[in-house]
């Protein structure tokens, strides 16, 4: 990795200015849509928290699990909604791409609180601090899209780092939104989950932290589909369910794939392997999965 690839991550004024935005605190809250408090499904707690139910977004028609301000842990359709993704054939930036999806979501009728799902790529990995200071730029439009709210964030997201041919800026690959349907189909998406505990956001606890060793790599794996599960249960689906599973990570998946994946069910419809590193240094295997009827390309 480049000394400029490394310097434009740790530097939260690198970023602001690749995406040539300014100050976030202020408009982060603008156009504020009260979160509702009441709960719609149980499940498991997920990984690192308390959190054992999800909570109804009704302006963008799906229901999330809470978890840190950048994005939650899962995101489901609400009764009558059915969730789409699009994914860019090409990467687009983030301020670019935040432009092309209120294009597509009002040529498709549907308001900007219905995106519900965002699949970044980055240069490469962020250091905590530069992560921290990426996610207070990306949750502005949120928060004039009348999305995010007050350290309240209902939107699923993975943010992955390829490992070859990275882009320049923060980048979108794909997007998913929620769409009204007479015969809706259950539809869900998990945000991406690498081998790190979430707790007071102050620092990241990874598991086996700097071992990439067969063994290591294995416990990392066992960790992130358990958080997958977690997941899904308090959603309300299972590995049955899922129409795609995505790894991220530059090591070999081969001494554990038949193993920890194949065999528990992660992959009954394939396995899309991403060669890429999790957004933060020193975590090595990422995983999410989804159940979505419609996809396409663009």
């Amino acid at each position: 990795m480049s000394s400029d690839r490394r310097e434009f991550l740790r530097q939260a004024a690198t970023v602001t200015a690749g995406l040539g935005m300014g100050a976030f605190p202020e408009a982060a809250q603008q156009r504020a849509v009260a979160m509702p408090a009441s709960t719609t499904s149980e499940g498991p707690a997920s990984e690192g928290s308390k959190v054992a139910s999800t909570i109804d977004f009704a302006p963008g028609g799906y229901r999330f699990i809470p978890a840190v301000f950048q994005y939650s842990a899962g995101v489901a359709a609400l009764p009558g909604y059915e969730i789409q993704r699009v994914t860019f054939r090409n990467l687009v930036p983030l301020r670019e791409g935040f432009r092309r999806i209120e294009q597509i979501l009002t040529e498709a009728g549907r308001p900007l609180t219905a995106l519900c799902a965002c699949e970044l790529r980055s240069p490469a990995p962020f250091t905590e601090q530069g992560f921290r200071a990426f996610n207070e730029i990306y949750v502005v439009t949120l928060g004039k899209w009348g999305i995010y709210n007050n350290g309240v964030n209902p939107i699923a997201r993975s943010n992955v780092c390829p490992e070859i041919n990275p882009p320049a800026e923060p980048s979108f690959h794909a997007f998913s939104f929620t769409t009204k349907a007479e015969r809706a189909r259950p539809s869900f998406v998990n945000s991406g989950s690498g081998e790190a505990i979430e707790g007071d956001g102050k620092s990241t606890q990874i598991i086996r932290r700097g071992d990439k060793s067969a063994d290591a790599l294995r416990v990392k794996a066992q960790y992130v589909l358990g958080a997958m599960e977690s997941r899904m249960a308090t959603l309300g689906f299972h590995w049955s369910d899922v129409t795609a599973t995505q790894v991220y990570t530059v090591h070999d998946l081969y001494p554990f794939l038949a193993d920890e994946i194949v065999r528990r069910g992660a992959a009954g419809a394939g396995l899309t392997w991403h060669y890429c590193r999790p957004p933060i240094v020193d975590i090595e295997y990422e995983m999410d999965c989804r159940s979505v009827p419609v996809e396409k390309v663009i």
